[in-house]
């Protein structure tokens, strides 16, 4: 399928959704939404859609008012300033939100024991800091890696002093920093509770994550004790979803349980869809709009 039929199917296949009874009668939820670009990588990987088309697709085709960019999809834009000026006037003309960037740099860790090289990486994630800054993001989201072999505690350091570093650059522009279980360390809720208070910082904060709990190839964390292990550093929220029964709940994952965590903690940001799995298994259904309809089912019953 070419772009523009893509563009025009989807338009056509999500106008059908939104007609249905579920969506007429919706009640207010307790936080507000958005789009992770990771849910729609398979077109974008396969070139029926771009960058530059997600804060339409979000709005137009889902109905999604604020979007979160992944930086290996406009990796060579970073610097474009031309570039990143027509994103947000997109965006801007849409009145859709730039939430933030997920940045993934995977050859420059930071949390690396060599010294040179965690100034490297933070170098190289000022510069995406830069990108959501022309963008209006309110935050950038950064993965902890490269500590292997060290102990928790020094692992922790690591990291801390790179996340203090690249605190003090985003605050210049007023914008969060934002590290997410991803795995590892990072799907360990205790050790990334205390990154979080070594690191005390007003603008340094966590993006739980519904799905993300494999510690090691062999341990997975408790899914439910590691959100609430993050939600008090909370500036945002990424409700994972891979797969769907036949009542539309995530097969894996209990949603109630997990949105009533998170507003018990007091938390009324954004909330983002990111469907991981493969749309193939699920019979070709959107995954993007089961969580949203998910979301709005459950977010809604708990409000």
């Amino acid at each position: 399928m070419n772009r523009r039929d893509f563009l025009a199917s989807s338009t056509q296949a999500a106008f059908g959704a939104m007609l249905l009874p579920e969506f007429l009668k919706q009640s207010p939820l307790f936080f507000k939404m958005s789009l992770a670009e990771w849910s729609l990588r398979e077109p974008i990987r396969s070139g029926a859609m771009t960058n530059m088309d997600f804060p339409q697709i979000a709005k137009k085709v889902y109905g999604i008012n604020a979007v979160e960019y992944v930086n290996q999809f406009f990796m060579d834009k970073v610097k474009d300033q031309d570039y990143l000026k027509e994103l947000k006037q997109r965006a801007d003309d849409l009145g859709v939100t730039n939430v933030m960037i997920m940045i993934d740099l995977w050859d420059y860790p930071t949390a690396s024991p060599d010294e040179a090289m965690r100034l490297q990486s933070a170098e190289k994630h000022y510069e995406w800091i830069d990108a959501a800054h022309a963008l209006g993001c309110l935050g950038v989201r950064v993965n902890a890696n490269g500590y292997e072999g060290k102990s928790e505690e020094e692992a922790a350091d690591l990291f801390v002093e790179t996340l203090t570093r690249l605190s003090d650059y985003a605050k210049a522009a007023e914008m969060n920093v934002m590290v997410e279980n991803h795995g590892g360390l990072s799907s360990d809720g205790k050790w990334l509770a205390m990154v979080m208070e070594k690191v005390n910082r007003d603008n340094v904060g966590t993006l739980p994550d519904f799905g993300n709990v494999n510690v090691s190839k062999t341990e997975e964390y408790d899914r439910y004790q590691l959100v609430e292990e993050l939600m008090p550093y909370a500036k945002g929220v990424s409700a994972k979803s891979l797969e769907f029964n036949q009542k539309g709940q995530e097969a894996n994952m209990d949603y109630e349980r997990l949105l009533t965590i998170v507003k018990d903690a007091g938390f009324t940001g954004y909330v983002g869809i990111e469907f991981g799995g493969d749309l193939q298994k699920i019979n070709k259904k959107d995954g993007v709009m089961l969580t949203k309809k998910l979301l709005e089912r459950v977010g809604g019953a708990v409000s």
